[in-house]
């Protein structure tokens, strides 16, 4: 029998944040990225189930000057629109401190793949998750959070609206407040999105801060500059009542969007939690339906009032596509949309063309205890559980260089299994970086010797390495091998839950990927990685 329901989160792993917008029988869909570089990753559907990935809206290093952010800050909440045969994404950067400096910008594109502009700053746009709203009447209206002058209560937050010049995107006409958090004693109000149906503009907006508290709420207005009506059931989605050990947890900050088939549903996102309160993967994308009820507001339709991990499919047709191999060869000319840098590489500093069907990736001096861009390549943790594993061929020149695998949260919480060299020998090492301390968890010089006459040949039989990441779901796991199938115990029982973005209170996912430092010194040397695998379990 034709299986009737899909498995939620529709993206998992770290994919914050989403927007959607419809075009025909299209969908589209873009999250946040924070630090990561290509940014804002976009997608695209036909049945909202199966998602492929087309590009990014920040691809290009020239087009965002990332400054010195940590892992937290960068690209917030985006949203994205279509209108008259173009698609908008609008977004903040956010810099200097979560509650310091944000920046608001417009980018554009004819196609969803791409290439969209260079940002276009909204002069005098200040607050997070703006969002667009394009009126029957041809005006634009710009909607986005504020942080009061003078809070009456930790977390007062507000919405506000002005009128956007169409061709300038600047704000014309005088900002008006839609939503002030005090009126309904809310807390930390944001993600606001602006809807228009049955002679009304609703708007719906997150409340409750990124965790336990996490909601959408509801306001509604017969004229767009308010006054708005709360929803007298407001939330009209939370699991704020719910233990965060539930199979899906934290929910908010959604997009509510109709099919053309007259079916109403939501993206948002949420958790999946271990240990009660953990979780790896980051906040991912989940969906759910919605109908409006008699009284003219917007519901869960599932017997539940939840978002759950098993949920009917939508009266759509069914268009499966190919999902990213989780074996990546390094075969291609560019480097497939799952991995990413931290921060955009002023210089580059990797390669798919010094080696053909390998990745080369060179030393850099810095660390990934710094804030900075390492080098680092990496893809999201998508599963409580996963193997991870991959074929490297490094030579150390010097004592202070390493190269192997990180697993990071941030530049304060991470591992590195990497290998180097100490009087000759290879030397396989776990460092374990907790609250920016770092420690040495475990050093093992192996009778492997480097030797100063390795040639092309000698290199490949010194320098090759397996290394083998194991998640438990609680734990990870580390393994050495010198053969595709051997894998020789390193360390076991090392907490995955440093990883978990309710340690550190970050907002980001685990990440995981091909790393080498020379560990504050200039090298010209250099890592070979022939292959990286990765297998959700």
């Amino acid at each position: 029998m034709e299986k009737r329901t899909f498995s939620n989160p529709i993206l998992p792993g770290f994919y914050p944040d989403p927007s959607i917008c419809r075009v025909g029988e299209d969908y589209y869909m873009v999250t946040s990225s924070f630090v990561y570089f290509p940014g804002l990753p976009v997608f695209h559907s036909r049945d909202l189930v199966h998602w492929e990935q087309t590009g990014h809206g920040i691809e290009r290093p020239g087009q965002l000057d990332y400054k010195n952010c940590e892992t937290s800050l960068g690209l917030w909440a985006p949203t994205i629109r279509w209108h008259c045969g173009k698609f908008y994404i609008i977004n903040t950067f956010v810099s200097e401190g979560r509650e310091a400096r944000r920046d608001n910008f417009i980018i554009t594109a004819d196609s969803p793949e791409g290439p969209w502009s260079d940002p276009i700053f909204i002069e005098g746009a200040d607050g997070i998750d703006p969002s667009l709203f394009f009126d029957d009447d041809g005006r634009v209206w710009y909607t986005g959070n504020f942080i009061t002058g003078e809070a009456l209560y930790e977390g007062h937050h507000g919405i506000y609206l002005c009128e956007l010049d169409a061709d300038t995107f600047q704000f014309k006409g005088e900002r008006t407040v839609i939503w002030d958090g005090a009126a309904t004693r809310s807390k930390w109000i944001e993600a606001p999105h602006l809807y228009k149906k049955d002679g009304y503009y609703y708007l719906m907006v997150a409340e409750g801060g990124t965790f336990v508290n996490h909601s959408v709420m509801m306001a509604r207005s017969e004229q767009i500059e308010g006054l708005y009506e709360p929803c007298p059931r407001n939330p009209i989605l939370t699991h704020r009542h719910m233990p965060l050990d539930i199979p899906v947890s934290v929910v908010g900050h959604g997009d509510l969007f109709e099919t053309q088939n007259g079916e109403w549903w939501m993206v948002l996102l949420g958790i999946r939690t271990y240990q009660e309160t953990h979780f790896n993967t980051g906040r991912e994308t989940f969906l759910i339906p919605m109908r409006w009820a008699s009284d003219g507001w917007p519901m869960a339709d599932n017997e539940t009032g939840m978002v759950n991990i098993e949920e009917r499919l939508p009266n759509l047709k069914q268009h499966p596509v190919l999902p990213l191999p989780s074996w990546d060869s390094f075969g291609e000319d560019s480097l497939s949309f799952q991995w990413n840098t931290i921060h955009p590489p002023g210089e580059p500093f990797y390669s798919l063309s010094k080696r053909s069907g390998w990745l080369r990736l060179y030393l850099k001096k810095e660390t990934m205890e710094e804030i900075c861009c390492p080098s680092f390549i990496g893809r999201r943790q998508q599963h409580k559980s996963f193997l991870a594993k991959t074929l490297m061929e490094f030579v150390p020149e010097n004592e202070n260089e390493e190269c192997g695998i990180c697993l990071v949260q941030d530049d304060r919480y991470h591992y590195s299994f990497v290998t180097g060299m100490r009087d000759g020998r290879q030397v396989i090492r776990l460092y374990k970086v907790e609250d920016s301390k770092k420690e040495l968890a475990r050093e093992l010089a192996t009778d492997r010797k480097y030797t100063e006459d390795s040639g092309e040949c000698r290199q490949k039989i010194a320098g090759q390495i397996y290394f083998t990441v194991f998640c438990t779901g609680e734990t990870y796991e580390f393994y050495y091998g010198y053969k595709e199938n051997q894998m020789i115990p390193f360390q076991k029982d090392m907490e995955a839950s440093l990883l978990s973005s309710d340690v550190n209170e970050g907002f980001t996912g685990a990440y995981l990927g091909p790393y080498a430092t020379s560990n504050g010194k200039e090298s010209d040397a250099y890592g070979d990685f022939d292959w990286f695998v990765y297998q959700g379990l």
